[in-house]
Protein backbone atom coordinates (compact mmCIF):
# COMPACT_ATOMS: atom_id res chain seq x y z
CA UNK A 1 0.00 0.00 0.00
CA UNK A 2 1.96 2.99 -1.30
CA UNK A 3 -0.45 5.84 -0.54
CA UNK A 4 -1.33 6.97 2.95
CA UNK A 5 -4.79 5.64 3.76
CA UNK A 6 -7.38 7.64 5.63
CA UNK A 7 -8.43 6.56 9.12
CA UNK A 8 -11.82 5.56 7.72
CA UNK A 9 -10.20 3.37 5.05
CA UNK A 10 -7.89 1.72 7.60
CA UNK A 11 -10.78 1.08 9.98
CA UNK A 12 -12.81 -0.53 7.16
CA UNK A 13 -9.90 -2.81 6.19
CA UNK A 14 -9.40 -3.94 9.79
CA UNK A 15 -13.08 -4.54 10.42
CA UNK A 16 -13.38 -6.60 7.23
CA UNK A 17 -10.20 -8.59 7.88
CA UNK A 18 -8.98 -7.60 4.41
CA UNK A 19 -6.53 -9.97 2.70
CA UNK A 20 -4.00 -7.12 2.38
CA UNK A 21 -3.46 -7.10 6.16
CA UNK A 22 -0.03 -8.56 6.89
CA UNK A 23 2.81 -8.00 9.36
CA UNK A 24 4.25 -5.16 7.28
CA UNK A 25 0.90 -3.38 7.16
CA UNK A 26 0.35 -3.83 10.91
CA UNK A 27 3.83 -2.52 11.66
CA UNK A 28 3.05 0.54 9.54
CA UNK A 29 -0.15 1.11 11.52
CA UNK A 30 1.69 0.80 14.84
CA UNK A 31 4.04 3.56 13.69
CA UNK A 32 1.16 5.78 12.56
CA UNK A 33 0.84 8.73 14.93
CA UNK A 34 -2.89 9.32 14.30
CA UNK A 35 -5.06 8.52 17.33
CA UNK A 36 -7.88 7.20 15.14
CA UNK A 37 -5.51 4.65 13.59
CA UNK A 38 -4.30 3.51 17.00
CA UNK A 39 -7.90 3.11 18.20
CA UNK A 40 -8.79 1.04 15.14
CA UNK A 41 -5.67 -1.08 15.60
CA UNK A 42 -6.43 -1.77 19.26
CA UNK A 43 -9.99 -2.76 18.33
CA UNK A 44 -8.61 -5.12 15.67
CA UNK A 45 -6.17 -6.70 18.13
CA UNK A 46 -8.94 -7.21 20.70
CA UNK A 47 -11.03 -8.94 18.06
CA UNK A 48 -8.12 -11.22 17.17
CA UNK A 49 -7.69 -12.15 20.85
CA UNK A 50 -11.41 -12.85 21.15
CA UNK A 51 -11.32 -15.11 18.09
CA UNK A 52 -8.20 -16.87 19.40
CA UNK A 53 -9.95 -17.53 22.72
CA UNK A 54 -13.00 -18.95 20.92
CA UNK A 55 -10.83 -21.35 18.94
CA UNK A 56 -8.96 -22.42 22.06
CA UNK A 57 -12.29 -23.16 23.77
CA UNK A 58 -13.41 -24.97 20.63
CA UNK A 59 -10.40 -27.28 20.79
CA UNK A 60 -10.87 -27.86 24.53
CA UNK A 61 -14.51 -28.82 23.96
CA UNK A 62 -13.46 -31.43 21.40
CA UNK A 63 -11.16 -33.22 23.85
CA UNK A 64 -13.61 -36.02 24.67
CA UNK A 65 -14.54 -36.51 21.03
CA UNK A 66 -10.88 -36.58 19.96
CA UNK A 67 -10.07 -39.14 22.63
CA UNK A 68 -12.82 -41.42 21.35
CA UNK A 69 -11.87 -40.83 17.72
CA UNK A 70 -8.27 -41.74 18.55
CA UNK A 71 -9.54 -45.01 20.04
CA UNK A 72 -11.23 -45.90 16.76
CA UNK A 73 -14.78 -44.69 17.35
CA UNK A 74 -16.01 -42.97 14.21
CA UNK A 75 -19.51 -41.77 15.11
CA UNK A 76 -19.58 -40.19 18.56
CA UNK A 77 -23.03 -38.92 19.50
CA UNK A 78 -23.50 -36.16 22.04
CA UNK A 79 -26.84 -36.09 23.87
CA UNK A 80 -28.56 -33.52 26.04
CA UNK A 81 -32.01 -32.52 27.25
CA UNK A 82 -33.86 -29.30 27.92
CA UNK A 83 -36.90 -28.97 30.13
CA UNK A 84 -36.51 -31.24 33.14
CA UNK A 85 -37.37 -28.51 35.64
CA UNK A 86 -40.40 -26.64 34.22
CA UNK A 87 -43.95 -27.06 35.48
CA UNK A 88 -45.36 -27.17 31.96
CA UNK A 89 -44.43 -28.37 28.50
CA UNK A 90 -42.45 -31.35 27.26
CA UNK A 91 -38.91 -32.42 27.94
CA UNK A 92 -36.90 -32.27 24.70
CA UNK A 93 -33.83 -34.35 23.98
CA UNK A 94 -31.40 -34.22 21.07
CA UNK A 95 -28.54 -36.25 19.67
CA UNK A 96 -25.78 -34.94 17.38
CA UNK A 97 -22.89 -36.68 15.61
CA UNK A 98 -20.29 -34.14 14.47
CA UNK A 99 -17.63 -34.69 11.79
CA UNK A 100 -13.95 -34.75 12.74
CA UNK A 101 -13.29 -31.53 10.83
CA UNK A 102 -16.11 -29.64 12.54
CA UNK A 103 -15.67 -25.88 12.96
CA UNK A 104 -18.18 -24.27 15.31
CA UNK A 105 -16.21 -21.67 17.32
CA UNK A 106 -18.30 -20.02 20.01
CA UNK A 107 -20.61 -22.99 20.49
CA UNK A 108 -21.18 -23.80 24.16
CA UNK A 109 -23.97 -24.53 26.63
CA UNK A 110 -27.16 -23.28 24.98
CA UNK A 111 -28.23 -21.43 28.15
CA UNK A 112 -25.13 -19.22 27.87
CA UNK A 113 -25.89 -18.15 24.30
CA UNK A 114 -28.05 -15.22 23.27
CA UNK A 115 -31.25 -16.21 21.49
CA UNK A 116 -30.04 -14.94 18.10
CA UNK A 117 -26.75 -16.84 18.51
CA UNK A 118 -28.61 -20.04 19.46
CA UNK A 119 -30.83 -19.72 16.41
CA UNK A 120 -27.80 -19.25 14.17
CA UNK A 121 -26.05 -22.27 15.66
CA UNK A 122 -29.26 -24.29 15.37
CA UNK A 123 -29.17 -23.91 11.58
CA UNK A 124 -25.40 -24.33 11.34
CA UNK A 125 -25.35 -27.52 13.44
CA UNK A 126 -27.96 -29.16 11.22
CA UNK A 127 -25.91 -28.21 8.17
CA UNK A 128 -22.56 -29.62 9.34
CA UNK A 129 -23.59 -32.60 11.50
CA UNK A 130 -23.15 -36.12 10.15
CA UNK A 131 -26.48 -36.88 11.81
CA UNK A 132 -28.86 -35.20 14.25
CA UNK A 133 -32.25 -35.86 15.80
CA UNK A 134 -34.69 -34.36 18.28
CA UNK A 135 -37.25 -36.16 20.45
CA UNK A 136 -40.14 -34.44 22.22
CA UNK A 137 -41.56 -36.29 25.24
CA UNK A 138 -45.02 -34.97 26.18
CA UNK A 139 -46.40 -34.13 29.59
CA UNK A 140 -48.55 -37.28 29.68
CA UNK A 141 -45.43 -39.46 29.61
CA UNK A 142 -43.66 -37.29 32.19
CA UNK A 143 -46.59 -37.65 34.58
CA UNK A 144 -46.80 -41.38 33.97
CA UNK A 145 -43.16 -42.44 34.36
CA UNK A 146 -41.40 -39.46 36.08
CA UNK A 147 -39.29 -36.73 34.52
CA UNK A 148 -36.08 -38.75 34.92
CA UNK A 149 -37.44 -41.78 33.10
CA UNK A 150 -39.09 -39.57 30.47
CA UNK A 151 -35.73 -37.96 29.81
CA UNK A 152 -34.13 -41.37 29.37
CA UNK A 153 -36.90 -42.40 26.98
CA UNK A 154 -36.35 -39.21 25.00
CA UNK A 155 -32.62 -39.85 24.70
CA UNK A 156 -33.18 -43.44 23.62
CA UNK A 157 -35.66 -42.20 21.02
CA UNK A 158 -33.23 -39.55 19.77
CA UNK A 159 -30.55 -42.22 19.31
CA UNK A 160 -32.98 -44.47 17.43
CA UNK A 161 -33.87 -41.61 15.08
CA UNK A 162 -30.28 -40.86 14.04
CA UNK A 163 -29.61 -41.57 10.38
CA UNK A 164 -26.11 -42.79 11.32
CA UNK A 165 -25.66 -45.41 14.03
CA UNK A 166 -23.44 -44.06 16.82
CA UNK A 167 -20.63 -46.24 18.16
CA UNK A 168 -20.05 -44.19 21.35
CA UNK A 169 -22.03 -41.70 23.43
CA UNK A 170 -21.24 -38.54 25.36
CA UNK A 171 -24.03 -37.54 27.75
CA UNK A 172 -24.75 -34.67 30.10
CA UNK A 173 -25.02 -36.25 33.57
CA UNK A 174 -26.98 -39.27 32.37
CA UNK A 175 -26.47 -42.99 31.81
CA UNK A 176 -28.54 -45.06 29.39
CA UNK A 177 -29.31 -48.79 29.46
CA UNK A 178 -27.37 -49.45 26.25
CA UNK A 179 -24.35 -51.58 25.45
CA UNK A 180 -22.70 -48.69 23.60
CA UNK A 181 -19.61 -47.17 25.25
CA UNK A 182 -20.74 -43.99 27.01
CA UNK A 183 -19.33 -41.21 29.15
CA UNK A 184 -21.49 -39.19 31.52
CA UNK A 185 -20.09 -35.69 32.01
CA UNK A 186 -21.20 -33.26 34.72
CA UNK A 187 -22.01 -29.98 32.94
CA UNK A 188 -21.28 -31.82 29.73
CA UNK A 189 -22.75 -29.03 27.59
CA UNK A 190 -19.81 -26.89 28.73
CA UNK A 191 -17.20 -29.61 28.17
CA UNK A 192 -18.16 -31.39 24.95
CA UNK A 193 -18.93 -29.79 21.59
CA UNK A 194 -21.25 -32.64 20.64
CA UNK A 195 -23.26 -32.26 23.84
CA UNK A 196 -23.34 -28.47 23.41
CA UNK A 197 -24.66 -28.96 19.87
CA UNK A 198 -27.42 -31.26 21.10
CA UNK A 199 -28.31 -28.78 23.86
CA UNK A 200 -28.80 -26.04 21.24
CA UNK A 201 -31.07 -28.21 19.10
CA UNK A 202 -33.09 -29.23 22.15
CA UNK A 203 -33.44 -25.72 23.57
CA UNK A 204 -34.40 -24.02 20.31
CA UNK A 205 -36.94 -26.76 19.62
CA UNK A 206 -38.46 -26.47 23.10
CA UNK A 207 -38.47 -22.66 23.09
CA UNK A 208 -40.35 -22.71 19.79
CA UNK A 209 -42.81 -25.24 21.19
CA UNK A 210 -43.47 -23.03 24.21
CA UNK A 211 -43.90 -19.95 21.99
CA UNK A 212 -46.58 -21.83 20.05
CA UNK A 213 -48.15 -22.82 23.37
CA UNK A 214 -48.26 -19.15 24.32
CA UNK A 215 -50.50 -18.52 21.33
CA UNK A 216 -52.96 -21.12 22.63
CA UNK A 217 -52.79 -19.95 26.25
CA UNK A 218 -51.74 -16.27 26.11
CA UNK A 219 -52.66 -15.60 29.75
CA UNK A 220 -49.81 -17.80 31.05
CA UNK A 221 -46.80 -16.02 29.49
CA UNK A 222 -45.20 -19.24 28.23
CA UNK A 223 -43.12 -17.30 25.71
CA UNK A 224 -41.29 -15.61 28.58
CA UNK A 225 -40.78 -18.27 31.27
CA UNK A 226 -41.09 -21.34 28.96
CA UNK A 227 -42.91 -23.24 31.69
CA UNK A 228 -40.58 -22.67 34.64
CA UNK A 229 -42.07 -21.85 38.04
CA UNK A 230 -41.62 -18.09 37.99
CA UNK A 231 -43.80 -15.73 40.00
CA UNK A 232 -45.62 -14.81 36.80
CA UNK A 233 -46.32 -18.45 36.00
CA UNK A 234 -47.47 -19.33 39.51
CA UNK A 235 -49.76 -16.31 39.57
CA UNK A 236 -51.27 -17.38 36.24
CA UNK A 237 -51.76 -20.90 37.58
CA UNK A 238 -53.64 -19.57 40.60
CA UNK A 239 -55.72 -17.23 38.47
CA UNK A 240 -56.54 -19.48 35.53
CA UNK A 241 -55.95 -23.04 36.64
CA UNK A 242 -54.13 -25.91 34.98
CA UNK A 243 -53.83 -26.51 31.23
CA UNK A 244 -53.34 -29.91 29.57
CA UNK A 245 -49.68 -28.93 29.18
CA UNK A 246 -49.04 -28.68 32.92
CA UNK A 247 -47.21 -31.48 34.71
CA UNK A 248 -49.71 -32.72 37.26
CA UNK A 249 -47.05 -34.86 38.95
CA UNK A 250 -45.07 -31.73 39.92
CA UNK A 251 -45.83 -30.41 43.40
CA UNK A 252 -46.62 -26.73 42.57
CA UNK A 253 -49.15 -27.90 39.99
CA UNK A 254 -50.64 -30.40 42.44
CA UNK A 255 -50.93 -27.71 45.10
CA UNK A 256 -52.62 -25.34 42.67
CA UNK A 257 -55.11 -28.03 41.69
CA UNK A 258 -55.85 -28.83 45.33
CA UNK A 259 -56.28 -25.16 46.23
CA UNK A 260 -58.72 -24.50 43.41
CA UNK A 261 -60.74 -27.61 44.26
CA UNK A 262 -61.20 -26.51 47.86
CA UNK A 263 -61.84 -22.84 47.14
Amino acid sequence: MSKRLSIKEIDALLRQGDASIDETFLAMLKADERKGVQSALKRYERQLEKEKALWMEHEEMLAYEKDLWAKGYEHVAGLDEVGRGPLAGPVVTAAVILPKDVQLPGLTDSKKLAKETRESFYDRIKEVALAWSVAIVPVTVIDEVSIYQATKQGMMSAIDQLSVNPDALLLDAMNLPLSLPQQSLIKGDQKSLSIAASSVLAKVTRDRYMADLANRYPEYGFERHVGYGTEEHLAALNAHGITPEHRRSFRPVQETAATRQTS
